[in-house]
């Protein structure tokens, strides 16, 4: 199976050595995204709003690699405090309908840029 880079400016460039994401066949795993606004390269201010622009961020990229929110199977939320999880949460579920995806949502150390949300997908092209 071949693997195929997504690049999009409609989200934040890559800050280190990686995609945006990549498609694998009918597959399309995305890096984390951070709450950064493209245009900028600036975080949103305050959790939801990072949260906002993260999963915005998300659907840029799938919808360059010919998919949309609505392919997406599996989700990781990566958060800088877990007493956040109600307030991303509620941003989440504006993002998405029943069935919802599967999730992960885990407390980490730090992120990059000092971000309070990280949000990557994995999503399935019809």
């Amino acid at each position: 199976m071949s693997k195929k880079q997504i690049a999009t400016t409609a989200a934040p460039g890559a800050i280190g050595p990686y995609s945006q994401a990549i498609a694998a066949g009918n597959w399309v795993y995305t890096s984390g995204q951070l709450g950064l606004n493209p245009e900028t390269g600036e975080l949103a201010e305050g959790v939801q709003e990072q949260a906002r622009q993260s999963l915005n961020n998300v659907k840029a990229i799938l919808e360059e690699a010919g998919a949309s929110m609505e392919h997406i199977v599996k989700t990781t939320v990566y958060l800088k405090d877990m007493n956040d999880f109600a307030a991303v949460n509620e941003v989440y579920s504006s993002f998405f309908t029943e069935p919802y995806p599967a999730r992960s949502a885990v407390e980490v150390a730090r992120l990059p840029k000092d971000g309070l949300v990280e949000i990557e997908a994995v999503a399935r092209k019809k």
